[in-house]
């Protein structure tokens, strides 16, 4: 939003940057101007002078020169001295000032170029009359005296300070900071109020402005002083061609906009921005916005799962809301009537997979009773315990069908309630015989896939069928099962008491079968003495990938299941 308002500022910018270019051309035409000014008051100064030295004539000075002209020089401040010069550059009288310690271009006025100008035709010349001991640096005004037939008849000189042609800085018209200067024809500064803002720091010189005054009558240029400052320059011609007033102001900088006009310049735009923007977020605020959190808020109901609200109150919102509102309200329906219809649909597929798990358990349990009639009507004993072990393992797989269809889920089911009821029911099968067995399952949780299932139950019957026939048989005894899940890896172990493993005992079916299983778990057997007698089958495998169990606080935790 507000980047959208930016155009704002922007246009605020421009005008600024415009009404900055205006007051920076005023400041511009403010400066020369004063230039000016200062030139025509120091050009009346030099003009009184001018009429002075005409009203001076020789004819009026008669044999009283000196005293006359010491006597001007002192009623008028303006003045240092006052001399009248012969044609051929001798001083025929002088003011005291300059009689009692002739300044050296007084006592050879031949050698200045001043005089030779006077000599060639010009009527009035000005020049810079250096400083002295004792004597501050001035101005020289030299008029030409002619005889009646235009003949050179010398000249007539004043000395004015230049500190009297110092200009008026007090002017309100002139930007602050400014300073005056006037200098010669050279650019060389005669006088100023502040020689540092005159100095370049480039060390350029300032005759080329004075060539430019020469032919506009003024010249405006911008450069940096001695402090490195950039200012803008100002002059014009003060008389003929020999002195030029110069005046110079800071340059504006690249903020000095909002200081020329901080108010119009910098602050309206602002404000303009601030209030537009206001106007805009609270209209968004009450139109837009809080609808759309409170659309937000229903899908984010949605997301959950709780399709049962609806947005009824954006019916008093714009028509764009109450459009993306009613959508809303058709995708709650359309969620609930497919969840509804899927809901049906693996409810009766659930009911069917529970009643093929159940017929395939019936199956596989006649298949287990045509077994045992089978059984008992052999009488070879090889051929009766092999049925039996056929009946066991076939039992095995029932379980795993009855284990599923009676579980919450018919995808997985839990390792360690599968196997304490399969130890059970191994164990029931012998207690007909007469010899007791007690057995102990201490098993962790472990909720697994049914194929991962089949070859893990299959090894146990193998294994506890092995401990049955050959040490428990005619004395019974203690099975222990044991089922750890160790991170990657896990363990099956099956414990007996009996005598052991001789060394002369050869591996049969049942231990083939037990590799075989082993293998489809990318697992291992192998076959180690327990502690205190007796052999224990252990089987490592790789932990199948398992899921969140029914019980979540048993996963990872061993204890006793059951004990029979």
């Amino acid at each position: 939003m507000a980047i959208a308002l930016l155009p704002l500022l922007i246009l605020g910018g421009l005008q600024a940057q415009s009404a900055f270019r205006a007051q920076d051309a005023e400041r511009r035409s403010d400066l020369q101007l004063a230039a000016e000014r200062t030139a025509a008051s120091a050009k009346a100064r030099l003009d009184s002078t001018t009429i002075l030295l005409q009203a001076l004539r020789p004819e009026a000075l008669e044999v009283f020169c000196e005293p006359r002209l010491s006597d001007l020089v002192g009623r008028l401040d303006a003045l240092d001295g006052l001399a009248r010069l012969t044609p051929t550059g001798v001083t025929a009288c002088a003011s005291r000032s300059l009689s009692t310690s002739p300044p050296a271009w007084l006592a050879n006025p031949r050698a200045s170029p001043w005089f030779e100008r006077l000599r060639s035709g010009e009527s009035t010349v000005l020049a810079r009359a250096p400083a002295a001991a004792g004597r501050a640096p001035g101005l020289i005004v030299a008029i030409r005296l002619e005889r009646p037939m235009g003949r050179f008849d010398g000249a007539m000189v004043a000395v004015i300070p230049l500190s009297s042609l110092q200009p008026d800085m007090d002017d309100p018209a002139l930007p602050e900071g400014s300073q005056a200067a006037l200098t010669d024809a050279e650019g060389r500064l005669l006088t100023a109020s502040d020689i540092d803002a005159f100095t370049l720091t480039r060390g350029e010189p300032l005759a080329g402005w004075v060539q430019r005054a020469r032919s506009d009558a003024s010249a405006i240029f911008e450069a940096d002083d001695a402090d490195g400052r950039h200012r803008v320059y100002a002059g014009a011609a003060l008389a003929g061609r020999d002195v030029y007033a110069l005046l110079s102001a800071p340059a504006p900088g690249l903020l000095s906009w909002a200081r020329l006009n901080p108010v119009g310049a910098l602050f309206m735009p602002l404000l303009a921005w601030f209030l537009a923007f206001s106007a805009v977020m609270l209209v968004s605020e009450r139109i837009v916005i809080r609808w759309l959190n409170y659309l937000e808020r229903v899908a984010a109901i949605y997301a959950r799962g709780r399709f049962s609200v609806r947005p009824v109150q954006a019916m008093n919102a714009p028509a764009e809301i109450r459009v993306l509102a009613r959508t809303l309200d058709e995708l709650a329906e359309s969620i609930v009537a497919r969840d509804a219809a899927l809901t049906t649909s693996l409810k009766e597929k659930d009911a069917l997979m529970r009643e093929i798990h159940h017929r395939v358990k019936n199956n596989l349990q006649i298949i287990s009773s045509l077994l045992s009639m089978q059984q008992r009507a052999l009488t070879d004993p090889a051929s009766k315990a092999a049925v039996g072990d056929t009946r066991q393992r076939i039992s095995a797989l029932a379980l795993i069908y009855r284990t599923l269809y009676q579980s919450d889920d018919l995808r997985y089911a839990d390792a360690r309630v599968f196997l304490t009821e399969l130890v059970g029911q191994l164990v029931a099968s012998e207690t007909g015989r007469g010899h007791l067995i007690t057995s102990s399952v201490e098993a962790d949780s472990l909720v697994v896939d049914p194929d991962k299932l089949a070859p893990l139950a299959l090894w146990l019957v193998e294994a506890v069928t092995n401990a049955q026939k050959h040490a428990f048989v005619g004395r019974g005894g203690d099975l222990k099962v044991r089922f750890f899940v160790r991170g990657e890896t896990s363990v099956l172990e099956v414990q007996d008491d009996g005598p052991g493993v001789s060394e002369t005992f050869r591996a049969g079916v049942g231990r083939t079968l037990m590799g075989a299983f082993a293998k489809q778990l990318r697992g291992s057997v192998e076959m180690v003495p327990a502690e205190g007698g007796g052999m224990i089958a252990r089987m490592t495998f790789a932990t199948p990938e398992a899921v969140a169990p029914t019980d979540p606080s048993d996963l990872g935790t061993a204890e006793t299941a059951r004990r029979s």
